[in-house]
Order: C-alpha cells, then sequence, then structure tokens
C-alpha cells in the first residue's frame, strides 16, 4: 500500500473530481465505463531472467523492438493488474513488460543467503537491474501502490532510465522521519493493516495461507469500494502471495517504513537522497482515484510541487484504488499521452 505520510488527511474524497474522457483507445469510454471492462483473465506463458538478487518472473507483450513501457504492481496485487492494460498498450505497438515484485509470484532470490530486504531503493533496483537484463535502456515507468513508488524513485534518481512516468498517488517516495509523526485518527485507522504488521500477530497472519488470503481479501474489498470484481480475479492473485519469500518481503516493507526494522548499509546513500525528497523531472501524469481511502483532498496538490518537467494531473470519477484493474483504459491512455509530451 501507498506511504502513510501525506495522506494524513484522508478524510474524504479528492476535491474537483471529474471522469477522465478517454479517446485516444478504441470504444472512446471513460474513466467509470472502463472500471468493470475487463474481457482477459491472464497472461500468455511467463518469462524468466535473473536480474541483480532476482530471477524475475514477467509477461512480456507486444513487439520485442517497441518503445519499453514497464507496469508495477502494488500490494496486495500482483501482474493481474495489468492483465487489460498490457493488451492495449501492446495494440498501439509498445513492449510492455510487467514484472512480478520481489517476494510474489515466480520472482525469486538467487541466494538463500540473501536479507529478504523490502526497502523502497532495494525495490527500485531490482527493476533497474531488470532493465539491464533485458537491455532497456529507457521506457515509460507506470505504476501504483508500491509500484508507484518504485517508478517514482526511478524517475527522480535515474532520470537516464525514464522516458516519461504515469504515477497513481503521485508523489509515493518514503519519508521516514516523516513518518514517526503521529496523523488524523481516522487516517490512522486506514492504516490498520500497517500497525498489524508491525506486531507478532500480524507477522503470523501472514505466513499462515488461510489468514492471509482473507485479510488480502479485505484490503481488496475496503480500498475499492466500487469495484464489482469476482472470486475468481482474486484467487488468481491470491496465487501470487504462496511465493516462499511474500510475508517476509511485506513485514520488512511495512517495518521499514515505520523504522521497526533495518535496512541494509548498501543503500544508506540511495535512502539519504530519497529522504530529501528530490523534484522528477521527467513528463509525468499523475491519477488519483476518487475512490481509493488513500486519496488526499485537493486534488493532487499536496505533491505539485515535486514534479517540476511537463505534467498532467487527472482525478478518476468512481474509481478505487487499484487504478489499472479497475481502469484500464484510463490507466493505458494516461501512458501514451504522457509518452507524446
Amino acid at each position: 500500500m501507498i506511504d502513510r505520510r501525506g495522506f494524513g488527511k484522508v478524510l474524504g474524497l479528492g476535491a474537483g473530481a471529474a471522469a477522465v474522457s478517454m479517446t485516444g483507445l478504441p470504444g472512446g469510454q471513460t474513466a467509470h465505463a472502463a472500471t468493470r471492462s475487463a474481457a482477459r483473465t491472464d497472461f500468455p506463458q511467463l518469462k524468466q531472467v535473473r536480474a541483480g538478487l532476482l530471477d524475475v518472473g514477467y509477461a512480456e507483450l507486444g513487439p520485442a523492438r517497441g518503445p519499453a513501457v514497464i507496469c508495477l504492481h502494488g500490494w496486495p496485487y500482483d501482474i493481474h493488474s495489468y492483465v487489460d492494460v498490457a493488451p492495449l498498450l501492446a495494440e498501439e505497438g509498445y513492449r510492455v513488460i510487467v514484472p512480478y515484485l520481489r517476494g510474489h509470484g515466480t520472482t525469486r532470490f538467487l541466494s538463500d543467503r540473501t536479507f529478504r530486504n523490502a526497502q523502497q531503493s532495494a525495490i527500485a533496483l531490482d527493476i533497474i537491474a531488470l532493465m539491464d537484463a533485458l537491455k532497456i535502456e529507457r521506457a515509460v515507468l507506470a505504476g501504483f501502490d508500491w509500484g508507484s513508488r518504485t517508478a517514482d524513485i526511478i524517475a527522480a534518481l535515474w532520470p537516464e532510465r525514464c522516458r516519461a512516468l504515469v504515477s497513481v498517488s503521485g508523489y509515493l517516495i518514503t519519508n521516514r522521519k516523516a513518518n514517526l509523526e503521529p496523523i488524523a485518527p481516522q487516517a490512522e485507522h486506514t492504516w490498520w493493516y500497517q500497525y498489524y504488521f508491525a506486531t507478532e500477530r500480524g507477522r503470523l497472519a501472514m505466513e499462515r495461507k488461510d489468514l492471509r488470503h482473507d485479510l488480502t481479501r479485505l484490503v481488496w474489498d475496503t480500498v475499492s469500494p466500487t469495484w464489482d470484481f469476482d472470486d475468481a480475479t482474486f484467487e488468481r492473485t491470491a496465487a501470487a502471495f504462496d511465493n516462499p519469500d511474500y510475508a517476509a518481503v511485506v513485514i520488512h516493507n511495512y517495518r521499514w517504513r515505520l523504522s521497526l526494522a533495518d535496512g541494509e548499509r548498501r543503500y544508506d546513500g540511495l535512502e539519504q537522497r530519497l529522504a530529501e525528497r528530490p523534484f522528477i523531472e521527467v513528463p509525468t501524469i499523475t491519477l488519483d482515484p476518487e475512490r481509493d481511502p488513500f486519496t488526499a483532498p485537493g486534488n493532487g496538490t499536496s505533491y505539485r510541487d515535486r514534479f517540476t518537467g511537463k505534467y498532467e494531473h487527472r482525478t478518476l470519477t468512481g474509481i478505487g484504488h487499484n487504478v489499472p484493474q479497475e481502469a484500464p483504459t484510463a490507466f493505458a491512455q494516461a501512458v501514451i499521452d504522457v509518452d507524446r509530451f
């Protein structure tokens, strides 16, 4: 899930919300109409590639020589968040890469001795290593939740690798010092699972398949209140949570954000740069889902100053947290549009 700081005033829907009309893709759907447009259930056969510390599982669609788009999922989700977005982009000539993040699906650590670290810079470096392994010099990066944060970090620290950016919920780079401060009680309530994961009970719940299944399903229901998904849709994604490193990665991610778990010293320099809230200069479209309980009021104003290049903000009416799966046409259109800035 997204970062708690910067969303401390999460008390209602985003101000000035308006439907985004999609004209560049077939059907001319509005963002709201795209909520239930899912027609596909799976990707073609997945691929694997050794990249950095990982053997990464990923889906690839579109022409091998097309301009690259890397789509990054969040928690508790997986690559199926892009099961409808990826074909839309492939049809437009893009080479679309959708990787499982560390601890998810078929992605595995190469060594049993590697610390199951999920601090933000480590995950970002996973994607840089993946780009190197696939010989992708530059790509449009698009993501939500953990994926937004990862894409934001790459755009900020390695702008030469990022042609353009689509970031749901805007600027999500974690500031651990700020995260030590309490926020409004209603907003704290929204983050219940983060505090649960800080306890031994929460860790055990992530390790037990039955409790993990029900907890993640509860999160889906809560943060996407208008998304009418069926059980099969959830189960396809929940299979990715059976990764042997899933619990360790998820628990470390949330404990690290609250300064309850250490990262690794080799990433200290990168984390220091990220703590300074670096600007993002690459062309960017930010998307705010109106019905996501984490969407802050203000129609993107809380993070506008972090984006200094060509920029556009869109609020998606009637859409919850899992934007690419709830509104695939709107998400794909944002990728196409930002690439034309």
